[in-house]
């Protein structure tokens, strides 16, 4: 039976140092008039039941987008693994998908095509993964995991654990493999937004 869309919690992961952009809140960094965590939101809702938000510093700012906000349950700024539990903490659907504020072009059918994964290969947990010079590369934060999870990832997070590969290593996860890898291109770096601006 296939996963329903209602059955689907979308959170957006803002929750990062942004170093890398010098610092500012990347999710908030304007793209074609937008914040780029909006892009986000508004390409998962129809992907999705329900959405949230995961963001550590101006969190009234990423309220105002029109989703739940929720901080890591850890501070110091532990990583993606700390947002997905801060979300699967609050999911109260039976499956959670993840997707970074900073790559506006993911798929429109990317929800879809993980679901169908997780379900053709029963498993626990689909991340999306493309083909870059023939080489399979992962996507992590673009992920679709059961909500059951949680005890597993506060378990982990309590040993230390802050890789993701490392944590999903321990379910049965399977890849789901897009053509386009352009779509998931992400705005790390200043230089990487302008890039976006100039698509």
């Amino acid at each position: 039976m296939a996963i329903r869309t209602e059955d689907i919690t979308g959170l957006v992961l803002c929750g990062g140092r942004g170093s890398r952009m010098g610092g500012v809140d990347k999710g908030l960094q304007n793209y074609q008039g937008m914040p780029l965590a909006l892009h986000a939101l508004l390409r998962l809702r129809p992907q999705v039941g329900e959405l949230m938000i995961n963001a550590n510093r101006n969190l009234a700012a990423y309220e105002s987008l029109g989703a739940p906000v929720w901080p890591d349950p850890t501070g110091d700024f532990p990583g993606p693994l700390a947002g997905w539990l801060a979300g699967l903490e609050r999911c109260e659907t039976p499956y959670m998908v993840t997707v970074p504020c900073d790559s506006p072009h993911f798929p429109a059918d990317l929800v879809a095509r993980l679901a169908a994964a997780l379900e053709a290969g029963n498993a626990e947990i689909a991340m999306a993964a493309t083909t870059e010079a023939g080489v399979v590369q992962p996507q992590p934060v673009f992920c679709l995991m059961k909500s059951q999870l949680m005890e597993s990832l506060v378990a982990a997070m309590q040993a230390g654990e802050r890789k993701i590969d490392r944590w999903t290593a321990q379910h049965h996860c399977v890849q789901a493999m897009f053509d386009d890898a352009a779509a998931f291109f992400n705005a790390n770096t200043p230089q990487d937004l302008a890039r976006l601006h100039g698509r």
